[in-house]
C-alpha cells in the first residue's frame, strides 16, 4: 500500500499527511489561469463591447450624473483602484465631467468604511477626481422606496444613488455560499440597501418551514429556484442599473477576466467563467476529504473559514468524515460570529437567527449543521480545542492525530479519500 505525501497550508506554514494513493478518488485543485498582462486595456475593451447593453459612452449621454457603486473595504481584493480610473476617463469621453460623477461605497449591513480606506479602495487618484460617500443602511432619511418583489420584500435604496441619472454596478464575481455567486445584483442588495430590506432578503435562507433549519436552495453555485438569489434579481429590476462591471480573479488573485454591460447578463457570463475557473468536477463525494484553506489569512479565524468547510463538506458523503487544516490564532473573533455559539440547542439557535438575521448567525450556525451530519476534525493550535468542541466539531494538533481519528470514525478499511488543498476557492462539482 504505498502513501502519497501532501502539504495543507496551515497559517503562514505547512502541515504533511501521508495518504494511501489507491484509496484516493479525487485531488480538487483551480483551474490554471493566465493573469490579464494590460488591465486598462481590458476594462476599455468590454466598456466599449459590452453584453446586453450599447457601450458605456452611448448608455450615458453629456450632461447625466453618475453614481458608481463599489464594494467595501471586506472586498479590497477586487482591486477597484484599478480599473474606475478608466470608467471615469470613458464617463468622461461621452461627455460627463468627473464633477457629475460620484462613487458610493456600499458595504450593505457592515460597518461604515473611513476616508482612509476609500483611498484603500478606489486609490488616491480617483479619491480627488470625484466625491466620494458611504452607504448607511440604518439611516432611514438616505433611503428612497423602490417597491415591494414577488416574495413580499419593501425595497429602500441609497436616496443619492436612486437619484442619479445612471447607476454603475461593479464589483468581483466568486462562488457565494448563500447566493450562489457573489457580484451583480448583490452591489444592490445588501450593498446599497436599507437594512429591513437585508433582513427580509436574507430570511429566504431559512427554511420556509420552522424548525427545519436552513433553506437547501440557497448554496453555492446554485441560481436556479435560490430564493435569496431571485429575491435579489427582483431588487435589482427595481433599482434599474444602467450599466454593470464586474472583475473574475485567477486562483493568485489577479485579474483573469473582466464582464462589462447588462447588469444581469453581464453577470450572469461572468458565473459561467468562475465556474470555469473554480468549479472542478469530481467523480463521486468520498467517505473521507481531506482539505485545506491554502493557510493565512484564509485560516485567520473560524468565520472565514465556513467556505472552506462548506466546500469540503459538498464533496464528503452523508455521514463522512472531513480532516481541515485551520491555524486559527484569531479563533473568537469576530465577536458577533463566535457570540452565536452559545445556544443549548439548534432549535433555540434558528429562532434566534430567524427573529435577528445575520451573516454572522446564518454561518455559525450552517457550520454546526454540518458538523452534525459529518464528523468535522479541525487541525488546529491546542488552545482553540475547548471552543472547537463547542461549536460541535472534533479538535487535533498534528495531521497524524486527525488522520487517526479520522480512521477511527469511518469504522473500516475500504474508504475513499479526496484531497482539497485550497478549498476555500475550488468548488467541487459532482459529475
Amino acid at each position: 500500500m504505498a502513501d502519497v505525501v501532501f502539504e495543507f497550508g496551515y497559517g503562514h506554514g505547512k502541515m504533511e499527511l501521508a495518504l494511501p494513493e489507491e484509496k484516493i478518488i479525487n485531488n480538487v485543485l483551480g483551474k490554471p489561469c493566465p493573469a490579464i498582462a494590460d488591465v486598462p486595456a481590458a476594462v476599455r475593451d468590454v466598456l466599449r463591447n459590452p453584453i446586453g447593453t450599447p457601450p458605456l459612452q452611448e448608455v450615458v449621454k453629456p450632461g447625466d450624473t453618475v453614481a458608481i457603486v463599489v464594494s467595501d473595504i471586506t472586498r479590497a481584493w477586487v482591486k477597484f483602484d484599478q480599473f474606475i480610473p478608466v470608467i471615469l476617463d470613458e464617463l468622461n469621453e461621452a461627455g460627463v465631467p468627473d464633477q457629475n460623477v460620484f462613487v458610493v461605497v456600499a458595504p450593505g449591513a457592515h460597518r461604515l468604511n473611513t476616508k482612509e480606506e476609500f483611498v484603500i479602495l478606489c486609490g488616491e487618484t480617483v479619491c480627488h477626481r470625484v466625491e466620494i460617500y458611504n452607504h448607511n443602511c440604518h439611516d432611514e432619511k438616505e433611503l428612497v422606496y423602490t417597491g415591494k418583489t414577488p416574495g413580499g420584500v419593501d425595497c429602500y435604496i441609497n436616496r443619492r444613488v436612486a437619484e442619479a441619472d445612471k447607476m454603475i454596478l461593479t464589483g468581483g464575481i466568486v462562488h457565494h455560499l448563500m447566493a450562489g455567486f457573489g457580484g451583480g445584483r448583490k452591489a444592490i442588495l445588501p450593498g446599497i440597501s436599507g437594512f429591513k430590506t437585508i433582513q427580509g432578503n436574507h430570511l429566504f435562507c431559512m427554511n420556509k418551514e420552522v424548525g427545519k433549519g436552513l433553506n437547501p436552495n440557497c448554496v453555492s453555485r446554485k441560481l436556479e429556484g435560490n430564493e435569496m438569489h431571485e429575491d435579489m434579481v427582483e431588487q435589482a429590476k427595481l433599482a434599474k442599473p444602467a450599466f454593470l462591471l464586474n472583475a473574475i480573479f485567477t486562483p493568485e488573485n489577479n485579474f483573469a477576466r473582466f464582464v462589462a454591460g447588462h447588469w444581469n447578463e453581464a453577470w450572469l457570463a461572468g458565473t459561467k467563467m468562475v465556474d470555469e475557473i473554480y468549479g472542478v468536477t469530481i467523480s463521486a463525494q468520498a467517505d473521507l476529504v481531506v482539505a485545506s484553506s491554502g493557510g493565512f489569512p484564509k485560516d485567520i479565524n473560524l468565520y472565514q473559514g465556513v467556505k472552506t468547510i462548506d466546500n469540503a463538506y459538498m464533496a464528503t458523503k452523508p455521514g463522512g468524515v472531513i480532516i481541515c487544516f485551520l491555524e486559527l490564532p484569531d479563533i473568537m473573533e469576530p465577536a458577533e460570529f463566535s457570540d452565536w455559539f452559545k445556544f443549548p440547542t439548534m432549535l433555540e439557535h434558528e429562532m434566534a437567527l430567524r427573529k435577528n438575521f445575520t451573516i454572522p448567525g446564518f454561518l455559525a450556525y450552517k457550520l454546526l449543521d454540518i458538523a452534525r451530519q459529518v464528523s468535522l476534525i479541525i487541525v488546529t493550535k491546542e488552545e482553540n480545542a475547548d471552543f472547537i468542541r463547542k461549536a460541535g466539531m472534533i479538535p487535533a494538533v498534528t495531521a497524524e492525530e486527525a488522520f487517526a481519528i479520522a480512521k477511527e470514525k469511518l469504522g473500516k478499511e475500504d474508504y475513499t479519500i479526496t484531497i482539497m488543498t485550497a478549498s476555500a476557492n475550488t468548488v467541487p462539482v459532482l459529475e
